[in-house]
């Protein structure tokens, strides 16, 4: 385990003990049964994960918005393709659009999908009528979405410690 993976993980149980989100999950707890409708799947896991999320913030409904999505792309198709345990750009657009309410072109989606193959986070597979991309090394997905997340973390607990500060000024 990386001291990085280390830091992380103790951010990530202080944030647990002050909410109830579950941080103690196995990393691959959100594999596919093969029992289950792959969709359905992917389905119960995104909502399982905005449920922990809700469930630790002050607020009744988490939205994200356009742009923090679209500055996040990587991040977030990274995500959604190792949820659907491979993926295509048409399945990566639908699920934007139904989880995140979002409707990216695939002008914007592409050409994120091609870059993440180019630096080595995605492997191309092509099939008859489109290509898939799945994971092509789990640590280094793993090492920049926890870098991601961090940088995340940090600049909202930035902003929870300055709130406090706001009335006194």
């Amino acid at each position: 385990m990386s001291n990085h993976t280390k830091h992380t993980g103790a951010i990530l149980s202080k944030l647990a003990n002050e909410g109830s989100m579950n941080t103690a999950a196995e990393p691959n707890t959100l594999s596919v049964d093969r029992n289950e409708s792959h969709q359905s799947a992917v389905e119960r896991d995104l909502e399982e994960m905005m449920a922990q999320v809700v469930s630790v913030l002050p607020a009744d409904d988490v939205r994200f918005e356009d742009a923090l999505l679209k500055e996040n792309l990587d991040e977030v198709l990274l995500m959604l393709v190792t949820l659907h345990d491979g993926a295509n750009g048409k399945e990566l657009l639908s699920t934007l659009a139904t989880y995140f309410d979002v409707q990216l072109s695939p002008g914007i989606v592409y050409p994120a999908l091609h870059d993440l193959e180019d630096e080595a986070f995605l492997e191309m597979h092509p099939m008859v009528r489109t290509k898939e991309y799945s994971i092509s090394n789990e640590d280094h997905v793993r090492a920049t979405l926890e870098a991601t997340m961090v940088q995340h973390l940090a600049f909202g607990l930035l902003l929870s410690a300055f709130l406090p500060r706001l009335n006194s000024l």
